[in-house]
């Protein structure tokens, strides 16, 4: 029976040999990456459909957040790239710190996403005169040098340091340099979901003492009025923070501040409403131009790229310059 079925398969292999030959060739065209990314004109997220705002009010235009769109390194695609305008191949250690693949990349950029939106809330409410209240605050490590010597790993989550609650890495900082080059410090985390402690030891660099780790915070805030905030997982990134606040601050005063315009833009926040550099302004614009906003927001470090990227595309979109979410609101009103 199975002496059958093998001839079977091996004459249906004979007969059919180009087209096998075929077939596993286009899979690994497509499934083998180069350590290259595709950078293409990305499109812009309405964020009526991300944010919700209890009682909220109403705007006539729309506000939404500039992407890029990235196409990991498959030779087709890198291939197309040579002949599609505005398709760039940028090398995926350009992207990425060293030793740091794109997968932990993406994820170290979705939880830069959550601090953009607690950022971009905070920053909101507090312009609007609402009340917002910390609730809770988690330091994730998305950083590992490679001259740490640590069982630390990514996105375990800091609570303390040598027994010292965590605030920002600040703290860090500031117990790593009261002690000495090849002392051992202790670090209380949460890995997988469980309480555990690890260590990492201490070592001089030209910057001062080191352990060789960076985190981001992120934040939990409890606000009056509630706001829910809805993003895909395939959304990630703290370029949307700007946004996200002009959306959020929209919707809690009564003056609409899109004036029936359709508003797309791009910039990080911080807290106190700062508006911060991004990369890849060339294809948000493009974008953004290619879903017909009337108005691009870039931060004034980005501006200038943005604006010859205008020039030499020809397009009409009405860019404006901010350096604020105060500074953004301004211009827009």
């Amino acid at each position: 029976m199975f002496s059958k079925f093998y001839e079977k398969c091996k004459q249906t292999m004979k007969e059919n040999i180009r087209f096998f030959i075929l077939l596993f060739a286009i899979i690994f065209l497509f499934t083998f990456e180069l350590p290259y990314v595709v950078y293409t004109p990305g499109g812009a997220i309405d964020l009526s459909k991300r944010i919700e705002v209890e009682n909220g009010y109403d705007s006539s235009g729309s506000f939404s957040m500039a992407y890029v769109s990235m196409i990991r390194g498959n030779i087709p695609f890198l291939l197309l790239s040579y002949i599609i305008p505005n398709w760039d191949i940028i090398p995926a250690d350009a992207l990425k710190n060293e030793d740091e693949s794109i997968d932990e990349m993406l994820k170290a950029d979705q939880i830069s996403l959550v601090q953009a939106q607690n950022n971009a809330v905070f920053a909101a409410y507090t312009l609007a005169g609402k009340t917002v209240t910390l609730k809770n605050e988690v330091h994730h490590v998305v950083y590992l040098s490679e001259e740490a010597d640590t069982d630390l790993k990514l996105f375990d989550e800091i609570q303390k340091i040598d027994g010292v609650d965590i605030e920002s890495l600040d703290t860090i900082r500031e117990v790593v340099n009261t002690h000495q080059v090849g002392d051992s410090l202790s670090f209380e985390v949460i890995t997988d979901g469980k309480a555990v402690e690890k260590h990492a030891k201490v070592y001089e660099t030209t910057d001062g003492l080191k352990v060789g780790i960076s985190i981001t915070t992120t934040y939990d805030y409890e606000t009056d009025p509630s706001i829910k905030l809805t993003f895909k997982n395939s959304e990630s990134g703290p370029s949307g923070g700007l946004m996200t606040a002009l959306s959020i601050y929209n919707s809690l005063v009564e003056e609409d501040i899109t004036k029936g315009k359709k508003i797309v833009g791009t910039g990080t926040i911080n807290q106190d409403g700062t508006v911060g550099k991004i990369g890849g302004v060339k294809y948000k614009l493009l974008g953004a131009s290619r879903k017909h906003a009337d108005i691009f927001l870039v931060p004034s470090e980005n501006y200038e790229e943005a604006l010859q990227v205008k020039e030499e595309k020809n397009l009409t979109i009405r860019l404006i310059s901010v350096d604020s979410l105060k500074d953004a609101i301004e211009k827009l009103t």
